[in-house]
């Protein structure tokens, strides 16, 4: 099955609460104005009329100041946000790797949060029963299968997630900045995961602000500013499109 990412006029509006400075009231006021003076809900449009294709074979880089709503369009790509305008045309299974511990749960055991952070990717029960050992195995937590997730490190946490996160080849891989985890004895082993799961997509998004990274994977570059889409092209002409971007002054970011 062929792989396509093309998406069409996004635009994104979200809520905002804003609340009434109250610090220059009495101490009455403000706890008056704290019960009955509930803030003001606004939207603000976090990406303004987005428009690219990506086809098999496209690893595109998306760069962008702090704010710019990089990490803001990788959720509307991945499905987790709805466009309020415009559409995604779509053909073949996504991975997301933005938030490798979501869906865990420090009361389950390592073996339940293989199925719970699965099923939170979209795998099947059967799938995850089949990839359990192997996730295991590659964490390195065989041993604490059984133990609740509340009791293992930091580190060892990173692992587990990481390993669920790319236990499956897919066909359009998504990523908020170049996934490395563990501790260092486990850096390589992650590092050669995530090549490999790179060099198997048929298309790949990559958010980063590693140019040397962001050079040596992608072919494409997609510039954000504000929201708004600046540049799409070469990756060596985005990242110099980004760079004159810098030099200018920040522009109100919606995104902020």
């Amino acid at each position: 099955m062929s792989a396509l990412l093309n998406a069409h006029h996004l635009t994104l509006e979200l809520p905002i609460f804003l609340q009434a400075d109250r610090s220059a009231r009495s101490w009455f006021s403000t706890l008056w104005g704290a019960a009955f003076d509930p803030p003001k809900r606004e939207f603000r449009t976090i990406l303004d009329d987005i428009s690219f294709s990506a086809a098999e074979g496209d690893r595109i880089g998306i760069v962008g100041r702090n704010g710019a709503g990089k990490s803001t369009l990788l959720r509307v790509l991945t499905g987790a946000y709805q466009p309020t305008r415009g559409w995604l045309d779509i053909a073949g299974s996504r991975q997301a790797l933005l938030n490798i511990s979501l869906g865990f749960n420090g009361e389950a055991t390592v073996r339940e949060n293989v199925i719970l952070r699965g099923t939170a990717m979209g795998l099947r029960t059967r799938q995850l029963r089949e990839l359990m050992e192997p996730v295991l195995e590659f964490a390195e937590l065989g041993e604490k299968a059984n133990h609740r997730l509340k009791t293992l490190s930091s580190g060892q946490r990173l692992r587990l997630g990481f390993s669920i996160a790319t236990a499956v080849q897919q066909d359009i891989m998504i990523m908020d900045e170049w996934i490395g985890a563990g501790d260092a004895s486990f850096i390589k082993k992650a590092r050669d995961r995530m090549r490999g799961r790179v060099d198997g997509a048929k298309i790949v998004i990559l958010a980063s602000h590693n140019f040397s990274l962001l050079k040596d994977v992608c072919n494409k570059g997609l510039v954000i500013e504000a929201g708004r889409l600046e540049y799409f092209g070469s990756i060596d002409e985005s990242l110099k499109e980004y760079e004159r971007i810098l030099q200018r002054a920040p522009v109100a970011s919606p995104a902020d």
